[in-house]
């Protein structure tokens, strides 16, 4: 890990060898020690592939909606989970990803 972050041995092994638990643990020790501390190079461990998949376990579990470009978790399986990880990965570490803009206000249903 960069930037001075590191899960130690003893880090991994207290969480179960969960490499994305150990990560966030390092991050969350890293900023309890320092409260005033900026993390700025933090783009490299999104695009871990752990990483991506615990989101996309998260995601599934919790059975997430749409966004905004319409893709169901269906279209998602269908396509390939890790196919799609794995492209979102090589977008995210060469930049190229870039978020579609959400639609404006006035074109969105009124709330009920």
């Amino acid at each position: 890990m960069s930037a001075g972050i590191t899960a130690s041995r003893s880090t991994l092994a207290a969480v179960g060898g969960d490499r994305v638990r150990a990560l966030r643990h390092a991050l969350y020790r890293a900023a309890k020690a320092d409260p005033n501390r900026r993390f700025h190079a933090l783009q490299d461990k999104v695009y871990r592939e752990d990483v991506l998949w615990r989101a996309w376990v998260a995601v599934r579990a919790n059975n997430g909606a749409p966004g905004i470009d319409k893709t169901t978790l269906a279209q998602v399986e269908q396509y390939g989970v890790g196919r799609l990880l794995g492209e979102l990965a090589d977008e995210l570490r060469s930049r190229s990803w870039r978020p579609r803009p959400a639609p404006p206000w006035s074109t969105r249903p009124p709330s009920q």
